[in-house]
């Protein structure tokens, strides 16, 4: 009787480490008995499989009940609850273990990479019964409950089995399916008890609650055969991308509900026809993985494996993937393996230990965002972000991921000073873990992605960020580059009278264009945070700030590299992003509004036309000076090559408030040469001042060119020519 109070104790107190050596199936000097604890119960009925009453259970102490097994196989159990309710279930602690061993050892390795599908909460048939298999990993914890609607979140109903030596707790849950909320109540090995949501849920409640919800098997039937055959051509460095970057809930908002959003399916039937008429090829969007503060933008996630249930089902986020890819717009996902946010429901202290994050906060808290980092060092984290990252790539087909704040990854005093860092074990500020990392995660992601890319935010001048990994790069595909979105932007936000002693702000991009292969960024980043709009930035009267920005946005699609562009941008918004407003598109009603986006819709259009304009973009053969000194006219000019030299576009860029009439300017051939763009154009909200459609070049060297001629370049403004023949 000592050891069924001392038990009851136990079970009562949430204190039980191994639930399995007290519950389910017992031998017992007695013989073969059942217990089972069900506090609050009037009385338990023991059941076979048919149904038959195989007799009742006594209650031997407040909420256990036992009584004799005599019959072999499995059982049920039929509990009646004051008020005169009944449930009838399978016993969960009848029931063998629930992760497999090669599981748990790809687990402890840090390379199972199907994680999403093998562990957190897995909808299953075991012993022919139906439930969920829940699994969590929580190495340190001194007990680990399964709570949730189904058990009236009581940490005592569930205890979860240990597997020693993996760290993971397990339990098999029967009768429960798709839709139970649930959330993992561990007992740390602090002696404190906190609810977690599961590190690994699929599905999560809408913010602000927190539980994570048991999703079905991902079972969604794609029909973008065509689209994933060619992807890895459309990602190649000759290939035209021109990215749409855009925060899901406030591209657009209803009409009848301005702060609401709209759903996966509601949003592809509207953004997705007008990126496809803008003429951009990929849409990136900003983090959708589940987060609690909406203001983090997605940038704070907690739930790597789980689209925000702001809008919709993953069945409905894979829906918007596959609209996307039948009319040939591909989706990239911002991603986010640096940090995680503090909150208690979260990742934090997870077991009553560091688990997820370093313990010292010199390597493991964020100090410019309040933030935790990983412990990339960790085998277990490491892979868990890895199959994250596959996670979204092969469930979803989502077709690249942009890598968030690498710069913050690579180096251990990252924005840190003298004794605020943990050097590594060289004695060097390179963060050797997180290397090893992402050479790891862009390996697998080649592997086992094909065309898929990954792209990072990296701001600093480390070495090899897009040259493959048995080169000695990190073996991205691209890489942002920072340093020319800094320098031309500051250089267009000058007053024109001064550009001349800053000449050098647009030609410096061109000496390291090709020392990686990037995608040159205009992201939100830059509208935000007292930043102003990009329209804003522009000097002067407005005649002038719309000219300057229609110019800078001409300079950007004729330079090497890819392009990024924040919605709202394209029609030169005037206001900063507001991540609770929407775009502003009423500016459309005005005439320069608009002439902004038919300018980027006219770029977008010639860029993926033009070869030389896209197809040797990480190729320094692509690109030639003609005028890069021009300092006192602010003229730039300079020659894009496609791969056959055959058809060369010449770029004039003027950026000084004067018409350059009759400048003579090199160029690579005699002959005719056509006018295909001009920023100018009174479509666009300029005053047409240009060369009437097409100009003749003489056999007179210039520019150290064989032919020049005297062309007419507007204020404020870039001319394209093309060759047109003899």
């Amino acid at each position: 009787m000592q050891f069924v109070a001392e038990a009851a104790a136990a079970l009562n107190e949430a204190r039980v480490h191994d639930p399995f050596s007290l519950l389910g199936p017992q031998e017992s000097e007695e013989g073969r008995v059942v217990r089972t604890y069900q506090p609050g119960a009037e009385h338990v009925t023991l059941l076979a499989p048919d149904g038959r009453e195989l007799g009742v259970l006594d209650e031997v102490a407040p909420g256990l009940f036992s009584g004799p097994l005599q019959e072999e196989g499995q059982y049920k159990l039929r509990i009646r609850w004051p008020g005169g309710g009944e449930q009838e279930t399978e016993d969960p602690y009848s029931f063998g273990l629930v992760v497999s061993d090669l599981d748990l050892h790809l687990f402890n390795e840090g390379r199972h990479w199907q994680l999403g599908r093998a562990m957190g909460a897995q909808p299953r048939t075991l012993d022919g019964v139906e439930g969920v298999a829940f699994s969590v990993w929580a190495p340190n914890a001194r007990r680990v409950s399964v709570i949730g609607d189904f058990n009236n979140w009581d940490g005592r109903r569930h205890p979860m089995r240990v597997r020693y030596g993996a760290g993971v707790w397990e339990l098999f849950v029967p009768r429960i399916g798709p839709g139970a909320h649930y959330k993992f109540e561990v007992l740390g090995a602090d002696g404190r008890a906190s609810q977690k949501a599961d590190p690994l849920a699929r599905l999560t409640e809408e913010p602000p609650r927190t539980g994570s919800v048991v999703a079905a098997p991902p079972d969604f039937t794609w029909t973008d055969a065509d689209w994933m055959s060619e992807r890895a051509s459309r990602h190649r460095t000759d290939a035209p991308m021109a990215i749409y970057e855009v925060h899901a809930a406030s591209w657009l908002r209803p009409e009848d509900d301005p702060q609401g959003h709209f759903g996966w399916r509601a949003l592809a039937e509207r953004l997705i026809p007008y990126v496809v008429d803008m003429g951009f090829t990929h849409v990136e969007l900003l983090p959708i993985m589940e987060h609690p503060f909406g203001g983090s933008w997605g940038y704070q996630p907690l739930s790597q494996f789980a689209p925000s249930s702001r809008f919709g089902t993953p069945e409905g986020f894979a829906a918007f993937v596959d609209a996307c890819h039948r009319s040939g717009i591909g989706v990239i996902l911002d991603w986010v393996p640096a940090h995680f946010p503090t909150d208690a429901h979260g990742l934090a202290h997870f077991d009553g230990t560091h688990l997820y994050e370093h313990a010292d906060p010199r390597e493991g808290f964020h100090q410019d965002w309040n933030t935790l980092i990983y412990n990339l060092g960790r085998r277990e984290v490491s892979g868990f972000l890895i199959a994250s990252a596959l996670w979204w790539l092969e469930t979803f087909h989502v077709d690249g991921l942009r890598v968030d704040a690498v710069a913050s990854m690579l180096y251990r005093d990252y924005s840190r000073n003298a004794g605020e860092w943990v050097p590594n074990v060289h004695g060097g500020r390179e963060n050797l873990e997180s290397v090893e990392f992402l050479k790891l995660m862009n390996t697998v992601v080649a592997e086992r992605c094909p065309g898929a890319v990954t792209i990072a935010e990296e701001s600093t001048a480390w070495p090899g960020v897009s040259a493959p990994v048995w080169q000695g790069g990190l073996g991205f595909s691209y890489k942002w580059n920072m340093g020319w979105m800094h320098d031309t932007l500051q250089y267009a936000e000058r007053d024109p009278l001064y550009r001349r002693w800053h000449h050098d702000e647009l030609t410096f991009g061109l000496v390291y264009a090709f020392s990686e292969k990037f995608v040159l960024p205009l992201s939100h980043d830059e509208v935000v945070h007292g930043k102003g709009s990009l329209i804003g930035k522009m000097p002067g009267d407005p005649w002038r700030q719309f000219a300057t920005l229609r110019a800078y946005y001409s300079f950007m699609w004729s330079h090497p590299g890819k392009k990024l562009l924040f919605m709202g941008c394209e029609i030169a918004q005037e206001r900063e992003w507001n991540h609770d407003a929407q775009v502003s598109w009423e500016l459309l009603d005005r005439f320069e509004h608009a002439g902004i986006q038919r300018l980027v819709r006219d770029l977008n259009q010639l860029y993926a036309s033009e070869p030389s304009l896209h197809s040797r973009d990480a190729e320094p053969d692509g690109f030639q000076w003609i005028v890069g000194g021009d300092a006192e006219n602010s003229v730039y000019v300079y020659v894009r090559y496609g791969a056959d030299r055959a058809n060369p576009v010449v770029v004039l860029l003027n950026m000084s408030p004067d018409p350059r009439y009759g400048y003579r300017t090199g160029l690579p051939r005699h002959g005719r040469w056509r006018e295909i763009f001009n920023s100018d154009a009174e479509t666009y909200g300029g005053c047409n001042i240009g060369n009437g459609g097409e100009i003749v070049a003489e056999q007179t060297p210039r520019d150290g060119q064989p032919a020049s001629a005297e062309v007419v370049i507007p204020p404020l403004g870039a001319v394209m020519l093309r060759f047109a023949g003899n």
